[in-house]
């Protein structure tokens, strides 16, 4: 409740978004057999999706990979993707992994036989072999960086951003926040006394490296100073919200 609906533009795949979130996670809960336990800094991803799991020789995830029979779902595992920036309702997407623990070399080695990926457009089944095949986006890892510092350093920037949003979608606007960045645009979180809703900047094309990024920033603060500026903001900041 409170949410407005949200626009997604030019944005990655389920298989591809499913695999940032992934990649992009330090931490993780698993469910196993009756129990449930939080990792942290415990699992690194194979490139084809699978999770290995580094966990101590008494644990109960270790048990139950080794008791469960193979090739039977076992365990849930599940991911969150959070915003980096502070804003209302951090967490920008779930990540489910349903499937079976083997022991490889010491470790565990988690196989999905179902990925649901939640974001607030809705949930979706992600296909097994698009989720193996998938790559993570080239930007996960300096996402984190890249909206910190330009949430911290370069408010001018974002609020310029917005002359780039329609004028319906800042009405009411107390704060606006970049919210995540990806190959293909940027999303700003635009939120309200008692709402808030996303709005998404696509890029002229997809940006590989970092390098690429600056570049299609600087075409859309270009075409941002080009526009007039919105009345909504114009009317918050002289109202003294945000």
């Amino acid at each position: 409740m409170g949410d407005d609906s949200h626009s997604w533009t030019a944005g990655p795949a389920a298989a591809e978004r499913a695999r940032s979130v992934l990649a992009a996670a330090w931490s993780c809960s698993v469910t196993a057999e009756g129990t449930r336990e939080e990792l942290v800094g415990a699992h690194t991803v194979a490139e084809d999706g699978r999770v290995l799991v580094e966990v101590p020789e008494d644990s109960a995830l270790l048990a139950a990979a080794i008791c469960a029979p193979r090739g039977e779902p076992s365990a849930v595992l599940e991911f969150a993707d959070v915003s980096p920036v502070p804003v209302r309702n951090r967490i920008r997407a779930r990540l489910w992994l349903a499937g079976w623990f083997a022991v490889e070399e010491g470790r565990l080695a988690f196989t999905p036989t179902r990925v649901v990926l939640r974001q607030p457009s809705g949930a979706v089944v992600v296909d097994l072999d698009e989720f193996a095949a998938a790559a993570p986006d080239p930007l996960t890892t300096a996402e984190a960086r890249l909206l910190t510092h330009l949430a911290d350093c370069h408010a001018d920037a974002v609020e310029r951003l917005t002359r780039l949003v329609d004028s319906d979608s800042l009405h009411g606007a107390v704060r606006v926040q970049p919210l995540a960045v990806d190959r293909h645009g940027l999303t700003l979180r635009i939120e309200r006394a008692r709402a808030h809703g996303d709005v998404r900047l696509a890029f002229h094309r997809p940006a590989d490296d970092v390098a690429q990024l600056t570049e299609r920033m600087h075409v859309l603060l270009g075409q941002a100073s080009a526009a007039s500026c919105p009345r909504a903001l114009q009317r918050q900041r002289t109202d003294g919200d945000g």
